[in-house]
């Protein structure tokens, strides 16, 4: 039987996150511990990233990234935060180079505490994203939810930022909208063959807005970083906001803001907290877990 792996139970503005210490193992978390963790309360979590040994030169880490389903993701901003926080609790270092299945990601802790990460360059091709169907200006697509003369939902921004995106523009508060009720047909609707996160997006300001997210298989989340960068991004594309944009996420009030800078070379820099809440060790296959007695928060 494998030794347990030591993990972390932390959150990314609410975004709900288990960081598992794969080093120096050749095992990985499988879905059935995944979906197993999920269902227990202590344990419930939007993603698990799993640290795993590198596999490329000039990186530190790989992260595989489960969804509380079992299902494999490419990218998670506020996973990758605490990925962050977690290794420099450990080295002391303040700077990273991380591996994903979506690509390389650059990450730094700032004296504040906050933790800055390259979330790398959106993709607005319509088979890259990837759409079922060719839209030459994908900042638009058709694609609604209601009445055809009256849809409460439509004409949402497509992005891939690692994973695929639609933002969906509203004009009133995003939390008074039915999202656990539309999420689900959005997110599996036939336009997004690999499924899609479905975003709810009310602009503010020039360089505000404020976001909720339907997360491809995690469902409602109370934050979502790729999603809040899918939203930047398509706001400063469409002309609804600059380049530079402060993002509130209206289902996880009072945590905090994360800032999204669209750099002019292309790459989304997302910048905000981590909370470390508790640590413990667990099973990778089974899921089974114990909650570590009072002590570091650290892996």
């Amino acid at each position: 039987m494998a030794a347990h792996a030591q993990f972390a139970r932390m959150n990314g503005l609410g975004n709900r996150i288990l960081v598992v210490d794969m080093r120096g193992r050749r095992d990985a978390v499988t879905p059935r511990a995944a979906i197993a963790l999920a269902a227990d309360p202590a344990t419930g979590f939007d993603q698990i990233m799993a640290i795993h040994d590198p596999r490329t030169d000039g990186t530190d880490a790989f992260i595989d990234i489960l969804n509380c389903d079992g299902s494999k993701a490419q990218a998670c901003g506020n996973g990758t935060r605490c990925v962050v926080q977690a290794l420099a609790g450990e080295t002391g270092r303040k700077t990273f180079t991380f591996q994903t299945v979506a690509g390389i990601l650059n990450a730094v802790e700032h004296e504040d505490g906050t933790i800055s990460v390259d979330m790398g360059r959106p993709v607005f091709d319509w088979d890259r994203i990837p759409l079922a169907e060719e839209f030459f200006d994908t900042s638009r697509i058709e694609l609604q939810i209601g009445p055809i003369d009256a849809p409460v939902l439509h004409s949402p921004s497509a992005v891939s930022m690692g994973n695929p995106h639609a933002v969906f523009w509203v004009e009133r508060d995003p939390m008074s909208y039915d999202l656990d009720r539309f999420g689900p047909l959005l997110e599996n609707h036939p336009m997004f063959p690999e499924r899609a996160n479905i975003t709810l997006a009310q602009v503010t300001s020039p360089s505000a807005m404020t976001t909720r997210t339907w997360e491809r298989g995690a469902g409602l989340t109370l934050a979502c970083g790729s999603a809040a960068c899918a939203a930047a991004v398509s706001g400063a594309r469409t002309g609804r906001t600059g380049r530079t944009v402060a993002v509130t996420v209206a289902s996880s009030p009072g945590r905090g803001t994360l800032h999204i800078d669209w750099r002019e070379d292309g790459k989304v820099v997302m910048t905000g907290p981590a909370e470390w809440e508790w640590s413990g060790t667990l099973d990778p296959e089974t899921g089974a877990f114990s909650r570590d007695e009072a002590g570091a928060a650290a892996l």
